[in-house]
């Protein structure tokens, strides 16, 4: 919305400076920060009075891990609401609105209800089940067909979001994948990267300072994407308007920041599903749109390791009746092997920081 201030730097000069893509990216990420640090107290102190503690799971589920977690039961949930409003509010400020901008808005404001919901049940119903799980791929689902209607439907972006590219290659490899194939391809990277940040808040600290990395390593990639010059140097497709994604990864990055403050361990909220459902779909169609979507396994490697280690954990448990890990996700191995949850989350965060360096290599190695 400020960007349209631009338009009247013949009257005051100075005006010109919220044109620039740079500058608006920085004070996005800052407004949300600060909106964040200050929106935090009052929403947690809110959801305390409102007893939104969500249920943890019994000894008899999870065995010595419910011990470990115990002092966790009085910390309530729905913390995502700090991240919504503030990277909301800052890419409504920020941002110049254009498809790309509507279509990640979407997804992520329609995520974060999706997630609110699920939620909402397991505060309500006292457990930890919350929303069927076939009711949250069903959202997500509606959520992916309803995002690529307003990408194909948009002149500027109808025939840009059919084409595949992939990390290492220089020229596009499908120049027009069809409906049947880049839908389910958008459902594969909306739900899978929504699921794996679900997967990966287990602990304090760990989902939220891992996807502090992604969003940075993706903020780059959007301004390179969106910039002519840098895209034609690094041989990765040159996509009018992705600019703007940059802006919205920052606004990301500091939401996030200031959500780390309350999630620090110990923390005093938990982001819940209304945090990471929303924050793993952002992230995934925002690759999606810049053409970066399989590097995502790269620069998102943590949510992949977490994710697998379900995975598999659950393949050998029903075809062998032997468990690889201690528990599953993966984070949860490492406490029960005697971890402290802060050595768990650092080392995390390292590998996090590892892992989008590797993934921005790719845009050189081609």
């Amino acid at each position: 919305m400020l960007s349209l201030l631009a338009e009247f730097e013949s009257s005051f000069g100075p005006l010109r400076l919220f044109g620039y893509l740079t500058l608006r990216a920085a004070f996005a990420g800052m407004t949300a920060l600060l909106l964040g640090l200050y929106l935090g107290p009052w929403i947690v102190a809110r959801l305390h009075r409102l007893r939104a503690q969500q249920s943890l799971r019994s000894q008899a589920e999870v065995g010595a891990l419910a011990d470990l977690h115990a002092e966790k039961a009085q910390t309530p949930t729905m913390g995502g609401l700090i991240i919504c409003l503030a990277l909301v509010i800052s890419v409504i400020l920020w941002a110049a609105p254009n498809a790309y901008v509507f279509t990640a808005l979407f997804v992520y404001l329609g995520l974060s209800l999706l997630g609110f919901a699920d939620d909402y049940l397991k505060v309500a119903q006292r457990n930890s089940r919350g929303l069927p799980g076939r009711y949250k791929l069903i959202g997500q689902a509606l959520i992916t067909i309803g995002s690529l209607a307003i990408l194909l439907s948009m002149p500027e972006t109808s025939q840009k979001m059919r084409e595949l590219w992939v990390p290492f290659y220089k020229n596009v490899v499908c120049s027009e994948l069809p409906i049947y194939l880049l839908l389910p391809f958008l459902f594969l990277i909306l739900s899978g990267s929504s699921n794996a940040i679900n997967l990966t808040d287990g602990v304090d600290g760990l989902a939220i300072g891992c996807t502090v990395t992604v969003a940075l390593a993706y903020l780059i990639m959007a301004y390179a994407a969106g910039n002519r010059i840098i895209s034609e140097y690094l041989y990765i497709s040159y996509l009018p308007g992705t600019g703007e994604l940059a802006v919205v990864c920052a606004a990301l990055l500091g939401a996030s920041l200031a959500f780390l403050w309350f999630n620090a361990h110990p923390a005093e909220v938990f982001m819940g599903d209304t945090g990471s459902l929303a924050l793993g779909g952002l992230i995934g169609v925002i690759a999606f749109m810049i053409h970066q979507p399989i590097t995502l396994i790269i620069v998102g490697g943590i949510f992949v390791i977490e994710a697998s280690s379900v995975i598999l954990q659950v393949g050998s448990f029903k075809l062998r009746q032997k468990r690889i890990f201690r528990m599953s996700p993966i984070h949860h191995h490492f406490e029960l092997k005697g971890w402290h949850e802060n050595k768990v989350v650092i080392r995390f965060w390292i590998l996090s920081l590892i892992f989008a360096m590797m993934g921005l290599a790719t845009l050189k190695l081609r």
